[in-house]
């Protein structure tokens, strides 16, 4: 541990597990204090318990980031319990994927609602207490996905090219106030949601390996990979960037068009 956060407080939400865990605990021993902010109420009190065996400083703030109330209640409770808030992490998401003409409403509307109106939300009610910081960090988890489109991940990598533009916005509109935005673009991390996607793919040894074929670097990434992306973002190391869509993918988004030509994808 080096203290890169010390003396700071954190809101990371979809912390009970995945990417939101990793980032708890790498933030935690960092020196930040944590709002574990997640729907999951034995999973966010577990993760809590778990930071502070380990001698750091954390609350659970049971939290469902499409509820206005919700957001609004997690920096209220990480004021209230830390003094301040420096740092959000938007972080809570769901997969979806299907194809277009299978995707019923309701379907498009729960991806949007989580992964892209929960960033909105997370940033909106965290704006007042960043600005009565004299500042603070925004990051977002967007994806690969957001950037490079792929068939049958209409609402998913929608939504997350909707993080990438709104992480863009909050930068412009935050930098007077000296708040940075930034966004996370991992690429496939053995999560919870990707290992259940896995399970439900009729193949998941050849869909593994298919992911795996797709990353230049030749693996999957973890979830430290990101871990440490975010901590960097987070920090004063990173004083000087904001509106950055970071690719934490192996080259994947580097190698896309090598990629789509060897699948033939590409004709030219």
């Amino acid at each position: 541990m080096t203290g890169r956060l010390a003396g700071r407080a954190a809101i990371i939400t979809g912390a009970a597990s995945g990417l939101g865990a990793e980032m708890a605990r790498t933030f935690s021993r960092e020196g930040a204090a944590i709002v574990v902010a997640d729907f999951n109420a034995e999973g966010g009190a577990a993760m809590t318990q778990e930071l502070e065996r380990s001698g750091g400083s954390a609350i659970f703030v049971e939290t469902d980031v499409s509820r206005p109330a919700d957001c609004e209640r997690m920096v209220t409770r990480a004021v209230e319990t830390f003094g301040k808030l420096d740092i959000i992490v938007n972080n809570a998401g769901i997969g979806g994927i299907g194809a277009l003409a299978d995707l019923t409403e309701e379907a498009w509307d729960v991806v949007m609602d989580i992964n892209l109106k929960g960033v909105f939300l997370g940033t909106k009610y965290a704006w007042p207490a960043l600005l009565a910081n004299g500042g603070g960090v925004i990051l977002n988890t967007a994806s690969v996905a957001g950037l490079v489109p792929a068939p049958g991940f209409a609402p998913y990598g929608v939504a997350k090219a909707g993080v990438v533009q709104l992480t863009k916005i909050t930068a412009l509109e935050g930098a007077p106030h000296n708040i940075r935005a930034n966004a996370l673009c991992p690429v496939w991390v053995p999560t919870p949601m990707v290992e259940a996607a896995l399970l439900i793919s009729g193949d998941p040894d050849a869909t593994r390996q298919m992911m795996i074929d797709g990353v230049p670097l030749g693996r999957m990434g973890t979830t430290q990979d990101v871990a440490n992306s975010a901590l960097f973002l987070a920090s004063d190391e990173a004083a000087f960037l904001t509106g950055v869509a970071l690719p934490i993918d192996g080259g994947s988004t580097a190698g896309a068009h090598v990629m789509l030509h060897r699948r033939g994808g590409l004709t030219g």
